[in-house]
């Protein structure tokens, strides 16, 4: 079976990337306990479990001084002039045997759903 996750290592730190079918995008999680955070790995790449769930926060979801004074994704272009190809969302997740379950406070269209994690392609991170 070919791998859906990849591991990886940089900074003294170690993770875990996997492409996020929600986000359209990779994410990743560090799993090496000697850092905070760090995730529980069941340490396959085929079928991966991380605990606990996964929070990525972007753009004004995120919070901070930026998303305060109303500068995000949502509002770059009309801010700038230029386009970009970040986003504000959530995506709110548990990774379990390979599949991945999104839960309701996620911002994109697979909010509830559960589906199996994509195969990874190198060169996507």
């Amino acid at each position: 079976m070919a791998d859906v996750a990849k591991k990886w290592t940089g900074g003294g730190r170690e993770g875990l990337h996997f492409h996020c079918p929600g986000c359209d995008e990779v994410h990743q999680v560090t799993t090496d306990s000697s850092t905070h955070p760090a995730w529980q790995w069941n340490g396959d790449l085929v079928k991966p479990t991380l605990t606990p769930s996964i929070l990525v926060q972007s753009g004004h979801y995120a919070g901070g001084a930026a998303a305060e004074r109303g500068h995000c994704y949502c509002n770059f272009k009309e801010r700038t002039g230029k386009d970009t190809k970040w986003k504000c969302g959530v995506c709110h997740s548990f990774v379990t045997d390979g599949r991945i379950q999104f839960l309701s406070d996620c911002t994109h269209p697979l909010a509830g759903q559960t589906v199996d994690l994509p195969l990874w392609a190198e060169g996507q991170e």
